[in-house]
């Protein structure tokens, strides 16, 4: 054993622990250790294993450290530098297992914190089979000789800091004790002289290693290199691996986790330039398998090892310490598969991915994509938004705009802080949670930041996404459907949006707002023309809306209205949700758009059901179709179409929710509604005859057909496509309503209009007349119903002309309760985030 100052034979080691076992005291005793990489702390550990005791490692240099887990177990010892050096502190003298409240397992020999914190009472058990196998095991994957030195690179109280003392004593070799840093010249002086041969490293220490010219100096005796602890970046591997062949040492990338003792695989080195990317086969005596996860593919999964290693279980109050195992395998937490030759690959953590804007996120892929474009980045999930930290000053947005660009990730959910170096455990592992304080600290002070000129047109379209989307994080690369946008906003937003812009491009809806500010500097401006182009969609739906209204108003009768809205929902659906956003994404936001839906129906008929008695539960909740009376047509089917609207938009986020489908509809954009089409014509033909009521047309499961034809409509890019999907109307509408052949000219006469005309001109007043109908239209259709019978006796044009005001109405009321519950949705997010760190 080597130190600075002196050197220790293995005959003076042992009788220094025998000495240490006896001031440890009688019995057997839990002794807490604050770790330093002295010999007083070597000492004392290996006189806590010899006694029989069971030591407690943590980190820290002072006794006053250790506060939260002395009041978590309440150790017999205390041991650790104080402010007049070394002390061991008996704090109950009389306590042997089975006496006052250590019931200390035989089997249990160590325990070690999960994490480089003294905060967290989350103990890891390990017991003697533990220690020896592990040790054993490393001795023999690396080679490790009597004349091996190691040093300590690594803190005594870290799991691979301790397992490169385990092993080397183990094989009857050195350690050289140290608390220097590798970036200190004192420390390879110090090696040097000692004829250290082996250096262990985490992924932080070969940063520190190339900033303290490590390449450029030779040192004779070194002839291992072992690197574990974390992903070590694969191009530093290759590095570090051709030059230890040009300095004489081998690389050992390693894996492993406190949980497994310390380490559960090792690479070849001769492997470690071709094969950077893996950890290497498990060490002796044990063995891997990938538990497979739904949502992946290509081989991924679970990482879950076995071997003696593998720990007794946790713990977490002191009861446990009586505990046996109770755990046999190490399910590890860490995404990975098994390549052809049995090498292990590691991916990322399953924790270490996030949900945000319906994205999936792998964090440490992210990390390594900034790394790749020169950005010393550290990623952490904030919840709705990624959090970035990047030492390098005004590097923000450029790391913002990577993640934007490779990941979709958007502006607005990104919050990136730089010139802050990543705070770092005691271990050299980033310190995850502590960065996430930070960025908390540093989003509160952006959400007080005042708002940016009106002026601005790029801002004044953030500013309006986030009024009318309730996205407080919209930015500029977060386009409308980023954000969750659907046809019942998409009106409305387009009305604001021609008033800070003027003429919105085609499919403006995908466009961020920088992109789409661009794109309105480059549009032509209109001299002294008096029409405007409006989206066919919109004026489909306003007039739709309008022929409901004039049938029940009896100013005129021409049906169709409500079933070209049902099929004009489908094209929507294929337009705003239907996107490139990942499958999960995918599915929530067309059931948000149900949920928007129900919501201010469920409002307004259970109002009106308590006032008037009108409907009932059945209709609030929208089941009347599924549960109300089928033995005739009565007021309790007013509302068929939104019934049908909301069954079908969440049956179709069932359906995308499956992987297949999912996969199917993005490789293959027509054949899936086309294929929806097929399965609706069984019911249109009768060739499935469900009980379909009182009225056949008002059930979603006969409308299927229609309600795809118009998905398949938005999804037809081409003039065969649009021939085909053209000849569906023409073909299957007709016949029917055996007796409206009105209805079927109108609703396919509205699904042409869809195909083939994409803009129509109208005079400005009329478009903006049509878009406010448009963007009203759900609410007129919910209000009338209560609203023309009473005007009826007076004038019909009357009577429409009042649905639809109210309905206007209603739609603006309910657009200030939505923003107004988001509002506080938001400020309840916040205080929570506040008591999370208060606490």
């Amino acid at each position: 054993m080597h130190t600075a100052t002196r050197s220790l034979t293995y005959a003076a080691l042992a009788d220094l622990v025998d000495e240490a076992a006896v001031t440890l005291g009688a019995g057997r005793r839990l002794v807490l250790l604050a770790c330093d990489n002295t010999l007083d702390t070597l000492v004392t550990y290996l006189g806590a294993l010899a006694g029989g005791h069971v030591p407690l490692l943590a980190p820290g240099d002072r006794l006053h450290h250790l506060d939260a887990l002395v009041a978590a177990y309440d150790p017999d010892v205390v041991a650790g530098r104080g402010d007049e050096g070394w002390r061991v502190v008996t704090r109950h003298e009389d306590r042997t297992r089975g006496e006052g409240p250590h019931d200390l397992h035989p089997d249990l020999a160590l325990l070690l914190p999960t994490s480089g914190s003294t905060g967290s009472p989350k103990l890891v058990r390990l017991s003697h089979t533990n220690l020896d196998s592990n040790a054993t095991a490393i001795a023999e994957a690396l080679g490790i000789r009597p004349d091996d030195r190691a040093v300590t690179s690594l803190p005594l109280h870290y799991c691979y800091g301790l397992s490169v003392l385990h092993s080397h004593l183990a094989a009857g070799a050195s350690v050289v004790l140290t608390d220097l840093s590798v970036v200190d010249p004192c420390f390879w002086e110090l090696a040097d002289r000692a004829g250290v041969t082996t250096l262990a490293g985490v992924p932080h220490t070969f940063e520190l290693l190339d900033r303290s010219g490590f390449a450029d100096r030779h040192h004779p005796t070194l002839r291992a290199v072992t690197a574990a602890g974390g992903r070590l970046d694969p191009g530093t591997a290759s590095r570090y691996a051709e030059l230890g062949a040009r300095r004489g040492f081998d690389l050992h990338v390693m894996y492993g986790q406190t949980e497994a003792t310390a380490r559960m695989a090792v690479l070849p080195p001769e492997l470690a330039a071709t094969r950077p990317g893996t950890v290497g086969r498990a060490v002796p005596g044990g063995t891997f398998r990938v538990d497979p996860l739904g949502e992946l593919d290509c081989g991924l999964g679970e990482l879950v090892y076995s071997g003696p290693n593998v720990m007794l279980g946790y713990a977490t109050t002191p009861a446990d310490l009586a505990r046996g195992r109770d755990v046999h395998e190490l399910r590890t937490g860490d995404l990975g598969r098994i390549t052809a030759d049995g090498l292990v690959e590691v991916v990322g953590r399953r924790s270490r991915f996030a949900k945000v804007v319906g994205l999936r996120i792998d964090l440490d892929h992210v990390e390594r994509d900034l790394a790749d474009e020169g950005h010393d980045a550290h990623c952490v999930d904030l919840g709705d938004a990624i959090g970035v930290v990047l030492p390098e000053p005004g590097t923000g947005p450029a790391a913002t705009e990577v993640l934007r660009r490779r990941h979709g990730i958007p502006v607005g959910a990104v919050v990136a802080l730089d010139g802050q170096s990543a705070p770092r455990l005691s271990t050299g592992k980033p310190d995850y949670p502590g960065m996430a304080e930070l960025l908390g600290a540093h989003r509160e002070e952006q959400d007080h930041a005042t708002e940016p000129p009106s002026g601005d047109r790029l801002e004044a379209v953030v500013a309006l996404y986030r009024e009318l989307l309730d996205t407080p994080r919209a930015g500029a690369g977060t386009s409308f459907v980023d954000l969750g946008g659907d046809s019942l906003s998409y009106v409305e937003v387009s009305l604001r949006l021609e008033r800070v812009l003027g003429t919105l491009p085609a499919g403006w809806h995908l466009l961020a707002p920088a992109e789409l500010v661009a794109a309105a500097d480059r549009a032509p401006t209109r001299s002294g023309s008096r029409l405007h182009r409006v989206e066919t969609s919109v004026v489909v739906r306003a007039v739709a809306v309008l022929l409901i209204l004039a049938n029940h108003t009896h100013l005129s009768f021409v049906p169709g209205g409500a079933h070209t809205l049902l099929a004009l929902a489908g094209y929507n659906l294929a337009r705003f949700q239907l996107t490139d956003r990942p499958r999960a994404a995918r599915a929530r936001g067309i059931a948000r758009s149900a949920l928007r839906i129900w919501a201010p129906s469920a409002a307004w008929i259970g109002v009106v059901a308590l006032v008037a008695g009108t409907y009932d539960w059945r209709n609030v909740l929208l089941l009347n179709q599924v549960l109300g009376d089928w033995a005739r047509w009565s007021p309790h089917w007013h509302y068929w179409f939104i019934e049908a609207l909301a069954a079908l938009l969440l049956g179709t986020a069932l359906l995308v929710a499956v992987p297949a489908v999912d996969r199917f509809e993005r490789r293959h954009r027509l054949a899936l509604p086309l294929a929806l089409v097929a399965v609706g014509l069984l019911t249109r033909y009768d060739v499935v005859v469900p009980d379909a009521g009182p009225y056949r047309g008002a059930n979603a499961y006969v409308l299927i057909w229609l309600f795809a034809t118009g998905w398949a409509a938005a999804r037809a890019n081409t003039w065969p496509q649009r021939l085909l999907v053209s000849a569906i109307p023409v073909l299957t509408v007709p016949g029917f309503w055996p007796t409206m052949p009105t209805r079927a000219a109108t609703v396919c006469l509205g699904l042409l209009v869809l195909i083939w005309v994409p803009t129509v001109a109208l005079p400005a007043w009329l478009g903006r007349a049509a878009s406010l109908v448009a963007g009203a239209s759900l609410f007129v259709y919910l209000t009338h119903f209560v609203v023309y019978p009473h005007l009826m006796a007076y004038s019909s044009v009357l009577a429409m002309a009042a649905s639809v005001a109210v309905g206007v109405a209603y739609w603006q009321l309910w657009l200030r309760v939505e923003a107004a519950a988001g509002r506080a949705a938001h400020r309840a997010a916040r205080v929570a985030r506040l008591l999370r760190r208060a606490t």
